[in-house]
């Protein structure tokens, strides 16, 4: 009698094996986004959904309120 050809144990589906192959030779490791350099007081835009109230809260003094929104999110921040 012939031995049965050798084949690797815990190989399972011959499918999900072949996929897992594919993308190991085909992925590209993600680069890291290289970190802006930071400059001291600049201020970088953003969008930033808040609800109605709260901006209601900070606008109720006038101009200024996205330094008031500033500075209560840095104290959040413990900054």
């Amino acid at each position: 009698m012939s031995k049965p050809p050798n084949r690797i144990r815990g190989s399972g589906d011959p499918w999900k094996a072949a996929e897992a192959a594919f993308k190991k030779v085909t992925t590209v490791a993600a680069e890291e986004r290289p970190k802006k350099p930071s400059i001291p007081g600049a201020k970088e835009s953003v969008t930033l959904r808040i609800d109605r109230d709260v901006l209601d809260h900070f606008q109720e003094d006038g101009p200024g309120w996205q330094e008031r929104i500033n500075d209560a999110l840095r104290k959040a921040a413990g900054k």
